[in-house]
């Protein structure tokens, strides 16, 4: 293995510093909406120097503050990614990477952001506060989704033009290719469990959920759901797998232990990518096609409130504060930048072409 991954995924405690996350979000951040259906405002959460809602605007920081990360924006068609000033809202950089760079994904100790290329089978490390490449890793076949379990032990990608899922074993020391899984047709998105035993990749091009045991290598079963499912996630206590099914205009809930299927929560055409609120209660999807994004109450099972997002809403981040939600507009080539308290959009930031995955480093806790 090389020195660069081994610098990049070796050390901190990603679940210890999941509990800090989440703990500071469940103290400080506020309900994403209220009885009437409006957003709440929200309280700073995370170990950030962001301010609160409450003294200031959505995006913006504290006089004095010093140094605030970058928001770092991947251009899957430029091959290239956008740094955006938190500050003014303003592109500031654009930094060359591979081939079709959709996904990114922090490192277990959050020192390195992943950048994963899949056309050109690479994958760059990044400082996650000011977007500088730190290190190259070549040789990792079609990287579109990737994911860390989350006691660090296992790497996996999803190599969705190759239709397989590939599992890397790493024991502190080494990173080993354990296993190519076939998976037809097109794996997409990924999700581990808690307990880093399984990960679930939706299959865009069958219609289908899978679950993978990581530790024997196995396909659990595959389940049908609705047309082309994108991203998926698990809710806090485990029980329900929610897919957004982006062939269509819902998100489906999944009882992953029985392989049933319990609620359809409508939300919009194109239900695509999914972002926590940070409580554990609430969860935001984006509806890619209906040009909106939905907040769902992940106990009860509905829709709570729908925000328009114009240009085709994709993956989404949370700033710390609460309410700065940044968004990629896929078709528009722009990064929309909404305040949920206020329910409104606050900028529309151009960038490069496609713009696909985003990340905050100061940002809320995912789920």
């Amino acid at each position: 293995m090389s020195a660069a991954l081994k610098g990049a995924i070796a050390g901190g405690d990603f679940a210890a510093r999941r509990r800090v996350l989440a703990a500071g979000v469940a103290s400080a951040l506020a309900a994403c909406t209220r009885q009437d259906g409006a957003p709440a405002s929200a309280g700073q959460t995370g170990p950030s120097s962001a301010t609160p809602a409450s003294s200031a605007a959505p995006g913006r920081v504290a006089a004095g503050v010093t140094q605030v990360p970058k928001v770092i924006v991947l251009n899957s068609r430029d091959a290239t990614i956008s740094l955006i000033e938190q500050s003014t809202f303003v592109e500031s950089g654009r930094i060359d990477v591979g081939k079709e760079p959709h996904h990114l994904y922090p490192t277990p100790d959050g020192s390195q952001l992943i950048v994963a290329s899949s056309a050109s089978d690479e994958l760059f490390f990044i400082d996650p506060f000011t977007g500088a490449i730190q290190n190259r890793l070549r040789g990792i076949d079609d990287p579109y989704q990737l994911a860390f379990s989350p006691d660090r032990r296992w790497f996996v990608t999803a190599a969705l033009r190759l239709n397989r899922v590939d599992i890397y074993a790493f024991d502190g020391k080494d990173r080993q290719l354990v296993r190519r899984i076939p998976m037809p047709k097109l794996p997409s998105h990924l999700w581990f469990s808690a307990d880093s035993r399984h990960v679930f990749v939706t299959l865009q091009g069958s219609d289908e959920v899978a679950a993978i045991d990581v530790v024997s290598q196995s396909v659990l079963w595959k389940m049908a759901v609705g047309k082309q499912p994108a991203g998926l996630i698990l809710s806090p206590d485990e029980q329900h797998l929610f897919v957004g099914i982006m062939g269509e205009d819902h998100v489906q809930v999944i009882d992953w232990r029985l392989q049933k299927t319990v609620a359809l929560v409508r939300t919009g055409a194109g239900a695509h990518n999914f972002r926590g609120m940070g409580d554990r209660q609430r969860l935001l999807v984006s509806n890619r096609v209906a040009d909106s994004i939905s907040c769902i109450d992940m106990t009860g099972l509905k829709v709570l409130d729908t925000i328009k997002v114009a240009g085709g809403p994709d993956c989404m981040d949370l700033g710390d504060d609460g309410r700065s939600l940044w968004v990629t507009s896929r078709w528009a080539k722009r990064v929309a930048l909404v305040d949920l308290v206020e329910r409104r959009l606050v900028k529309s930031i151009p960038v490069g072409r496609s713009p696909h995955g985003i990340y905050l480093h100061n940002r809320a806790a995912t789920i």
